[in-house]
């Protein structure tokens, strides 16, 4: 496939490139910044902002999908991840690219409060609950598309993956907890779901308990 990434320097992002090209496909990587991301035969690299539209229409333009995994590092209030959306959403439908996966994560929608209990009671209020008021309009502007979205929830960021199979829940029931996912198994749950076609307008929520 031929992929854009959105977010690519970034530690999904980067962890996708390195797994994508593995598999065979071409990678055009978006960043900010010069020089975080190396070009290779299978990555190329778009120096740019994602909420810039025309940025985005000089690359969109005869992919086969678009993955969003956007970050930041602040804790105040922002507009990132929607104003990301809201630029790239017409630019897909007018270049005719249908194929979209969103990374937002664990506080988004109804996994607010599955995170288990360090980051329930401690990470989302203190640090995380800014970025997902936005990944909240993030995700019901994707839900309004008529495209072909997937939006995968990651549960909270761990630097070591535990024993046992991800954990993938459409439907959340209740008193699940789902504390902890690499960025690797991350994007590699990413690359299943392009290649496999599956997940279509549904938002995966992932991770080990």
């Amino acid at each position: 496939m031929r992929l854009f990434v959105l977010g690519a320097s970034g530690g999904v992002g980067s962890s996708l490139l390195e797994q994508a090209a593995a598999r065979g496909h071409r990678i055009t990587a978006q960043t900010r910044t010069a020089g975080r991301i190396t070009e290779t035969a299978a990555v190329r690299v778009a120096i740019g902002s994602p909420v810039n539209r025309a940025f985005l229409e000089r690359h969109i333009g005869g992919q086969d999908a678009v993955v969003q995994c956007l970050g930041i590092d602040g804790i105040g209030r922002t507009s990132l991840f929607s104003d990301a959306t809201g630029a790239l959403l017409p630019v897909m439908k007018a270049a005719g690219v249908n194929r979209l996966v969103a990374v937002t994560g664990v506080g988004a929608g109804e996994t607010r409060g599955h995170g288990g209990w360090l980051y329930n009671r401690i990470i989302f209020p203190l640090f995380t609950r800014n970025r997902y008021a936005d990944k909240d309009r993030q995700e019901a502007l994707i839900e309004q598309s008529d495209l072909d979205w997937t939006i995968i929830r990651p549960a909270p960021f761990a630097t070591k993956a535990v024993p046992g199979s991800l954990q993938v829940y459409t439907e959340i029931p209740p008193g699940l907890q789902l504390s902890s996912i690499t960025r690797a198994e991350v994007a590699s749950f990413i690359l299943d779901s392009l290649e496999k076609g599956s997940f279509i307008r549904q938002k995966p929520f992932v991770g080990h308990a």
